[in-house]
């Protein structure tokens, strides 16, 4: 019996990336990952909708 090397979904998730955005309203930052790019987000702080098309890859 060998032991895995990483957990249980790595594979699905090694390759997402980062993005983070600050609100234009309050300036809150919030952060998704690439595969939620496609969905509608709000900020956490003011509840506007943020546009992470606008946004920058992080490293």
């Amino acid at each position: 019996m060998t032991t895995p090397q990483h957990c249980p979904g790595y594979e699905q998730f090694k390759n997402l990336k980062s993005f983070t955005c600050k609100c234009p309203k309050c300036g809150m930052e919030m952060e998704i990952f690439s595969d939620e790019f496609d969905k509608a987000h709000k900020c956490k702080g003011c509840n506007e909708p943020i546009d992470f098309t606008k946004c920058q890859l992080s490293d």
